[in-house]
C-alpha cells in the first residue's frame, strides 16, 4: 500500500481497486452509502469506473436523517448523480427520534447503521477517511474507552451490522485533502453539509479547533493515530480469545459459574463478564457499573440472591451462577399451547422456546405421549412427577428446589402435559412411564431460554 504521505489524487482509482481485489469476488454486490458530500460522491465515481473490469454489481442509497431542511435536496442530487452513473438509487428516510442522554450525533449513527444492515447486499461501502479515522480515535479516548472502542474503524468488517452483511472502507488510509483533491481534478460537484461547521458537535470541534493546532506540531498525526488504532485492533483481539477460553471454562447452558469468576484477576475477569453480557444480547455497562456488578456477584454472600438491573435485562446469582434475563417477563397463567408436531415453539412469557426432535429411543415415547392431546401450560401449583423410575412420585416443588432451577424461574417454566398428566419438566426429565424405551419413536424436548 502506498504511503498516504506520497499519495496522488489520480492514485486513488488504482488504491480503491487493488483493496477491492482483495476483498470482493466477481458477482457481488456492493451498495454505496451516498451522502452527496465530497468524500462519497468521489467514491462513487471511483466504484462507477471499477465494476466493469472487476465484474461487481453497484447500486447507491442515500439516508434522509430529516435532520437538515436541505436533506430532501441532497436526496436528488445524489439520485441525477447516480443516474448520470447509472447506478441504482435508493432514498431511505428515517426517524432519529430524542432520547435522553443520548447525542444526536450517535442517535443518526445507531440509525443509519440500522439501514445499512438490512441492505440487501453483500457489502455497504463507506466512504471514511484518515481523517475521520484520526476524528474517532480522539473521541474514543475522550469518552474514556478501551482497546476495542480506540481501535477505531476497520477497512473491513462486519461488527456493525445484524445480517452479516460486510462494511468496505476503501479509502480509510487516504487524507481528506486528497479525497477533496481528486474531485477538483476531474471537476465533480457535491454539496456542503451545514452541520459540518456547527462545532456544538463533539466532531466538529476537534475537526475545526483541536487538530489543525495539533497539525501544525505533529503533521504526521493522522498516519500516527491510524497505527495506534491498528495496534489497539490487535489488542483488542488478544482479549477477546483470552475472553473465549475463559468462557469455555466458566460458562455451561448460559449460566456463569461464580466460582471461576472469583478466581480470576480483576482484569480477566472484566474481561470475561464483557464477553459473557455481549454473547447474551445484554448492553455493555459502564467501567464504574461493570466493576461494582463484580463486586456484587463475586463477593456476596453464598446464600444471596444478587439481582442486578442492566437496561431491559436483569443479572442474577443463584446458588454459584450468574444468570441473565429479561427484567419484563409476565407469565400468563393460561398458557395453553397446544403442541402437533411442530419442531419448535416460542413462549415469550416464558423466556426461551421449547424445541422438539425426533430421536428413536431418547427422550419421550411418542405414542404414549400423543394418545391424549399434547398442551403447554406453567405452573399452577400441587403438579407431581416421577422422573426417576427407582422412586416414588414426587412434588414438582421439591423437584424444582433440589434441582436448583431458581426461583424466579419456577413460575414460567413451560410444562409439557398429555391430558392432563404432567409428563415433562425442563431441567427435570421426563415421567417415568412415559419414557422412551430402546428402538422406539422418541421425541427429546428441550428448553432453549433467550434475553
Amino acid at each position: 500500500m502506498a504511503s498516504s504521505k506520497k499519495l496522488l489524487p489520480s492514485d486513488l482509482p488504482a488504491l480503491v481497486e487493488a483493496k477491492l481485489k482483495n476483498w470482493v469476488q466477481p458477482g457481488r454486490h456492493l451498495t454505496l452509502a451516498l451522502s452527496g458530500g465530497a468524500d462519497s460522491v468521489v467514491l462513487l465515481d471511483i466504484l462507477a469506473q471499477l465494476r466493469a473490469g472487476l465484474h461487481f454489481h453497484l447500486s447507491s442509497l442515500y439516508i434522509n436523517h430529516q435532520i437538515s431542511p436541505n436533506a430532501a435536496r441532497w436526496g436528488h442530487f445524489c439520485a441525477e448523480l447516480c443516474a448520470r452513473h447509472d447506478v441504482p438509487f435508493e432514498t431511505v428516510t428515517v426517524d432519529v427520534g430524542r432520547r435522553a442522554g443520548e447525542s444526536l450525533e450517535a442517535l443518526a449513527r445507531a440509525a443509519r447503521y440500522q439501514v445499512f444492515s438490512e441492505q440487501p447486499a453483500d457489502f455497504v461501502v463507506l466512504a471514511q477517511h484518515l481523517d475521520d479515522q484520526a476524528e474517532t480515535l480522539l473521541l474514543q479516548l475522550l469518552r474514556g474507552a478501551g482497546a476495542k472502542g480506540l481501535s477505531a474503524m476497520a477497512e473491513l468488517s462486519t461488527q456493525d451490522s445484524g445480517r452479516g452483511t460486510g462494511f468496505l472502507r476503501p479509502l480509510l488510509d487516504v487524507p481528506r485533502r486528497t479525497i477533496v483533491d481528486y474531485a477538483v481534478l476531474h471537476g465533480l460537484k457535491w454539496v456542503e453539509d451545514e452541520s459540518n461547521a456547527d462545532i456544538a458537535f463533539d466532531r466538529n470541534y476537534l475537526r475545526h479547533e483541536v487538530l489543525p493546532l495539533l497539525g501544525k506540531r505533529f503533521p504526521g498525526y493522522r498516519e500516527t493515530f491510524s497505527r495506534t488504532s491498528r495496534n489497539l485492533a490487535e489488542c483488542a483481539l488478544l482479549l477477546d480469545d483470552l475472553a473465549r477460553l475463559d468462557h469455555a471454562a466458566a460458562v455451561a447452558d448460559g449460566r456463569l459459574r461464580v466460582e471461576v469468576l472469583r478466581e480470576l484477576s480483576g482484569p480477566r475477569a472484566k474481561n470475561l463478564m464483557r464477553h459473557y453480557l455481549a454473547g447474551a444480547g445484554a448492553p455493555t455497562p459502564s467501567a464504574g457499573r461493570l466493576e461494582n456488578m463484580l463486586q456484587q456477584l463475586r463477593g456476596s454472600r453464598d446464600d444471596a440472591q444478587v439481582r442486578i438491573c442492566l437496561g431491559d435485562v436483569l443479572v442474577r446469582r443463584y446458588r454459584g451462577d450468574v444468570y441473565i434475563e429479561k427484567k419484563t417477563l409476565t407469565p400468563q397463567s393460561n398458557l395453553g399451547v397446544s403442541w402437533v408436531s411442530q419442531k419448535e415453539i416460542d413462549l415469550p412469557d416464558s423466556g426461551g422456546r421449547l424445541l422438539f426432535e425426533h430421536v428413536a429411543g431418547q427422550g419421550l415415547s411418542l405414542a404414549r405421549l400423543t394418545a391424549e392431546p399434547v398442551t403447554i401450560r406453567l405452573r399452577q401449583g400441587g403438579e407431581h412427577l416421577r422422573p426417576d423410575c427407582r422412586r416414588p412420585n414426587r412434588s414438582l416443588k421439591n423437584l424444582l428446589q433440589e434441582g436448583g432451577v431458581p426461583s424466579w424461574q419456577r413460575q414460567s417454566l413451560p410444562l409439557l402435559f398429555s391430558g392432563e398428566t404432567l409428563v415433562f419438566v425442563p431441567g427435570i426429565g421426563a415421567a417415568c412411564e412415559y419414557q422412551a424405551k430402546e428402538g422406539e419413536p422418541g421425541l427429546v424436548v428441550k428448553f432453549e431460554r433467550s434475553i
